[in-house]
């Protein structure tokens, strides 16, 4: 014997049990806030579901008949209240069974539009539309009334190291600081760095920001330096860092040239300056270079 749902229907709305519907398959969000679906929940309680859910119906043959279940489209939030709250039926809108594509679609415009989805969540989604669905970056904009750029950095997310993910994900930095932290993307361990300074810090985004700023403009000021320095003063700075196992620094500043060399210890400091000692004697470097102390990195 068929095993059919109970359906009241009024006004083009359905009554359908809460056990015979299930979430969507292709519902982006992974995670719901227990405490607003709580609120949610109390308030389903007192005033009953005041929206229907976007379900469709499915049909699949089992050993003792057929049995009809229902997808949400949209609402799974008020179908998790409503269980939460105890409710036996909800209502319901059917529609035709949609593509995959549709299914993600609605899906991703009803969290977009109660912008319920967490940045993660929604770039996942926009990556499936993109990678699954071979739809353009503009096309995917489009659909959720955003712009192409919107939809590209909002994919960019998802190409941060997974210790920064995680953190965005526990809410120890917001959406707003990725962005400062993209910036830095082809430098992996400086993007690290910048990201636990960020929660050391407890930076707000517009200071990160300003932060991601002036660290692009010192390395580009390195850059620069370094393409300009001459030929002789690279060479050495290669000889004494060769000569002394460390990065060394070549300032040359008219008569009087300065060296910069990085040290971990007061010994290696001073293993460093008996070397030099030997190096400017086996070499006649004239006039004595100004070795600043004060310049040395720890």
């Amino acid at each position: 014997m068929n095993e059919l749902p109970r359906i009241r229907k009024e006004s083009g709305v359905f009554w359908v049990e809460v056990d015979k519907i299930r979430p969507n398959s292709m519902q982006p969000r992974r995670t719901f806030d227990e405490i607003k679906l709580g609120e949610l929940a109390e308030s389903i309680r007192q005033y009953g579901v005041l929206q229907p859910l976007v379900v469709i119906r499915h049909e699949r043959e089992v050993p003792t008949g057929t049995v009809v279940e229902y997808e949400i489209i949209a609402g799974e939030r008020r179908w998790r209240a409503s269980r939460q709250a105890g409710l036996t039926q909800v209502p319901v809108i059917i529609r035709e069974d949609p593509s995959e594509k549709v299914k993600l679609e609605l899906a991703l415009i009803e969290n977009l539009q109660r912008e319920d989805l967490g940045p993660l969540e929604r770039a996942e989604a926009f990556k499936q539309l993109v990678d699954q669905f071979k739809m353009r970056h503009h096309e995917v904009g489009a659909k959720m009334g955003k712009s192409r750029e919107f939809v590209s950095n909002t994919i960019r997310l998802l190409t941060l190291p997974e210790e920064i993910l995680e953190g965005l994900r526990q809410g120890l930095i917001f959406e707003g600081h990725t962005r400062p932290l993209l910036s830095l993307a082809k430098q992996k361990d400086e993007q690290l760095g910048f990201y636990k300074e960020i929660i050391y810090r407890k930076m707000t985004v517009r200071e990160a920001e300003l932060l991601s700023r002036e660290i692009v403009r010192n390395r580009i000021t390195r850059k620069i330096k370094d393409e300009i320095e001459d030929p002789e003063t690279q060479m050495l700075q290669q000889k004494l860092s060769d000569a002394l196992g460390t990065r060394v620094s070549v300032e040359r500043k008219g008569p009087a040239n300065k060296i910069s060399i990085e040290f971990f210890s007061e010994e290696e400091l001073n293993n460093f300056l008996a070397k030099i000692g030997a190096a400017r004697e086996n070499s006649g470097l004239e006039p004595e270079p100004e070795i600043d102390v004060n310049s040395f990195s720890v």
